[in-house]
């Protein structure tokens, strides 16, 4: 494992250049799956866990890993899968990660390589697919597919996540007003997209959503050949980062290179984890960055940006 670490600690140079390298990993069978190491903390053999009472769930257990204690998460039985029997775990592997603010581990059944990509080569998942088959993306690859898994729909399956802001004499201030607004939600995971559509709806605003960068630089090269002022019609755009196709930085460099768009306010709204991202957000020309998911601080973000345009 320590070579795959030490690989997983060399990545953050490739920010911004819509690229990314995948950890595969297996779990009760020969499909592949993958990971992006920006979210990958380590990955260790698993050691024994400490049981949850009357635990019921994928959540199996509690590791003490280098002081902290980390919930641990079977992700083949999260997402519709047989778990791993407690005898087999020992010769399974844990993938330390963090998203949405929190550490946590994803038992698997074994850990492969890292597979280089961009997220140009990289496609939605089929349109049969079913938005609950936790799949957001997949990757051609030696013949067959690799399938990256939509964890943020994963964790908020077992543990769901509060979508409305505290009311304050701010909010209720937007709310009155909120009708006046209209935001672009751009994001790959359909559970992410609904959570900032019921946050954001809660205020009385208007939001239309798009799937991937791509998608949502169409929608507003559209509007501006039409015509339109884009940054007046949109109070802000918040976009993912990860993202099939086209990824939020380059999406944002890509508006800020059309001078009909430029001054368009953008928001980098992503579980990973922000060190990477302070740095990014202002050397691709973001204007803010708020780490997924927290509706207060969405809220917050929404009542700063409201203020500023009607000063």
């Amino acid at each position: 494992m320590s070579g795959i670490n030490s690989t997983v600690n060399q990545r953050t140079q490739m920010a911004g250049q819509n690229r990314l390298e995948l950890l595969l990993f297996g779990l009760n069978n020969d499909q592949e799956y993958g990971i992006n190491v920006f979210k990958v903390r380590e990955v260790l053999p698993c050691p024994e866990l400490t049981g949850i009472p009357k635990q019921t769930t994928a959540l199996k257990g509690l590791a003490h890993i280098r002081g902290e204690t980390i919930p641990v998460i079977d992700l083949a039985e999260a997402i519709g899968g047989l778990p791993v029997p407690d005898e087999d775990r020992q010769q399974c592997f844990l993938i330390v990660s963090e998203y949405n603010r929190r550490v946590l581990a994803f038992l698997v059944r074994k850990v492969d390589r890292i597979l280089p990509a961009k997220w140009d080569q990289i496609s939605p998942p089929p349109i049969e697919t079913n938005e609950k088959s936790y799949l957001t993306a997949v990757v051609q690859y030696e013949g067959g597919l690799i399938e990256i898994l939509d964890v943020e729909q994963v964790l908020a399956d077992l543990i769901p996540v509060q979508t409305e802001a505290r009311e304050t004499a701010d909010t209720k201030e937007v709310k009155e007003k909120g009708g006046d607004y209209h935001i672009l939600v751009v994001d790959d995971s359909s559970v992410a997209r609904a959570q900032l559509k019921k946050s954001l709806e809660a205020l009385n605003i208007k939001v239309t959503t798009a799937n991937n960068g791509r998608a949502a630089l169409e929608i507003l090269v559209q509007l501006a050949d039409k015509g339109h002022n884009v940054a007046d019609l949109f109070l802000m755009v918040i976009s993912d980062i990860e993202m099939p196709q086209m990824d939020g930085y380059t999406l944002v460099k890509k508006v800020r290179e059309d001078d009909r768009m430029k001054d368009l306010y953008m928001i980098l709204h992503s579980s990973l984890s922000g060190r990477f991202n302070l740095s990014m957000v202002k050397r691709v020309g973001a204007n803010a960055f708020i780490g997924k998911f927290n509706a207060d601080e969405l809220a917050e973000a929404v009542v700063a940006r409201v203020k500023s345009v009607e000063q």
